[in-house]
């Protein structure tokens, strides 16, 4: 009898848990599996990526073309403001002092992931002092049904 409670006890937990894990983003998946990619300048292969390369690496996986500069991905799709970010939206920092000059993409809980000169492809908060300094914008790319392909909801 007590095998059969701590299985049952066992394959609720199971359950539940899977149920939880179905909110957690597909997207999510692909860039922890990709965290650590060395930087490249110019770089657009998992051999190593800029900024720019890794988004448009990352959004191919969803069938969405970027155009390949981090300046022409700022104008892509539409704006949306900080506040109502959402996971697959692009968002921009100005790190060079010339306008929009680094891309990442959102991946929730307050977090982007993108290809960092000093790390590769890492996640960080936009509470970062040097990023939450140098944000500029953010845009959706992304429609409902891309959207919920990015959350595992399709």
């Amino acid at each position: 009898m007590k095998k059969l409670i701590i299985s049952i006890f066992g394959a609720a937990v199971l359950f539940t848990s899977g149920a939880t894990s179905t909110e957690a983003s597909t997207i999510n998946t692909v860039v922890n599996n990709m965290t650590g990619i060395p930087y490249k300048w110019g770089g657009t292969t998992m051999a190593g990526f800029d900024c720019s390369g890794f988004m448009r690496y990352l959004f191919d996986k969803y069938s969405i073309d970027l155009p390949r500069t981090s300046q022409q991905q700022a104008k892509a799709g539409t704006p949306v403001s900080k506040a109502n970010l959402r996971t697959g939206d692009l968002v921009f920092f100005n790190t060079m002092g010339n306008g929009v000059s680094h891309t990442g993409v959102y991946i929730g809980d307050g977090q982007f992931a993108h290809a960092s000169s000093s790390k590769g492809v890492s996640i960080t908060k936009l509470s970062n002092p040097y990023f939450k300094d140098r944000y500029v914008t953010a845009r959706r790319v992304t429609g409902q049904f891309m959207y919920n392909k990015m959350i595992g909801k399709i």
